[in-house]
C-alpha cells in the first residue's frame, strides 16, 4: 500500500499504540511508537515524522510539555500534533490546543476517528490541502502562498502550526467575507463533529496572538457578533469601522476576552 506519511504514535498504554498503528497502516501510512516523553521526543527529532499522535499523560515529559518543546523549536514547529487524551473538562483540551496542537481526539475513541483526523490534518499541512488554486494570495501586507506553504505579514514570516496556516489561507483568499464558525470549520478543518467550536476558538485565538499588532483589539480578524469571523479586507464594507482600500480597521472583540468566542 502506497506510504501516506511516517505518523508517530505516543503513548505509555501499548494496547493503545498498537490499535492506532495497525489501523494508520492498513489506512497506508507508515508508523513509529514510543511509550514516554523522552522518547518520544528523541524520535520526533531523530526520525522526523510527519505527524504525532500524542497522549497527555505520559511519563517523563507529557504531552504539554512536548507540544510546547516542539512549537518553541524552529526546526520542528512546523510538526503536526494531534492529541490524544482521556479528559473531558473544556480547560485541558483547549491547554493542548493553545500551546499550538492542531486537534484532540478524546478516549476512548473509535481508531477510525483518529485515522481520519491523521487524515485531515495532513491534508491541511500540505499545499494543495485546500480547494482553491494553489497559487500566492494577498491582502495588504498579508501574503499567503499555499505552495510554499509559508505566510508573511509586512514580508516577515509568520510561523504557523498547519491549523493556523489553513485558517489563514481561508481568510486571505476570500478578505472581508464573513464566515460562520461551522464554515470556518469544514473549509480550514476539513470536518465538523461535536464540540469543535470551542475548538476553533483557540485556534482564532493562536493565530491572532501571532498576527495582531495588539490581539486585544485585533485588525485583520475580526469577530463579526451573532455571525463567525472575517479578514479585514477590500471586500469589508465601510460601516463596519474600514474605510475600502484602506488597511485593517482596529474592532472590539470578545474571542481574546471574558466572552472567549462570538455568540452564536
Amino acid at each position: 500500500m502506497t506510504n501516506r506519511g511516517r505518523i508517530l504514535v505516543v503513548d505509555d498504554d501499548r494496547d493503545i499504540v498498537r490499535l492506532v498503528s495497525a489501523y494508520l497502516a492498513q489506512a497506508g501510512f507508515e508508523t513509529l511508537s514510543a511509550f514516554d516523553g523522552e522518547a518520544a521526543m528523541h524520535a520526533i527529532r531523530r526520525e522526523r515524522p510527519d505527524l504525532v499522535v500524542l497522549d497527555l499523560m505520559l511519563p517523563g515529559h507529557d504531552g504539554w510539555d512536548i507540544t510546547r518543546r516542539v512549537r518553541a523549536d524552529a526546526a520542528l514547529a512546523g510538526l503536526p500534533i494531534i492529541l490524544l487524551t482521556a479528559r473531558v473538562g473544556d480547560t485541558d483540551r483547549i491547554l493542548g490546543l493553545e500551546l499550538g496542537a492542531d486537534d484532540y481526539v478524546t478516549k476512548p475513541f473509535n481508531p477510525r476517528e483518529v485515522v481520519a483526523r491523521v487524515r485531515a490534518v495532513l491534508r491541511r499541512s500540505t499545499p494543495g490541502g485546500l480547494s482553491a488554486p494553489p497559487r500566492a494570495a494577498r491582502v495588504h501586507d498579508l501574503v499567503v502562498d499555499p505552495a510554499r506553504h509559508s505566510a508573511t505579514r509586512g514580508g516577515r514570516p509568520l510561523d504557523l502550526t498547519p491549523t493556523e496556516f489553513s485558517l489563514l489561507r481561508t481568510f486571505v483568499e476570500h478578505p472581508g467575507q464573513v464566515f460562520t464558525r461551522s464554515e470556518l470549520i469544514e473549509r480550514a478543518l476539513g470536518y465538523v463533529y461535536e464540540g469543535m467550536d470551542r475548538t476553533l476558538d483557540s485556534h482564532i485565538k493562536n493565530l491572532r496572538r501571532k498576527l495582531e499588532p495588539d490581539p486585544r483589539t485585533p485588525t485583520y480578524i475580526q469577530t463579526v457578533y451573532g455571525v463567525g469571523y472575517r479578514l479585514a479586507g477590500d471586500g469589508a464594507e465601510a460601516g463596519d469601522g474600514a474605510e475600502p482600500g484602506a488597511g485593517p480597521a482596529r474592532a472590539p472583540d470578545m474571542a481574546d476576552g471574558g466572552g472567549g468566542r462570538p455568540r452564536p
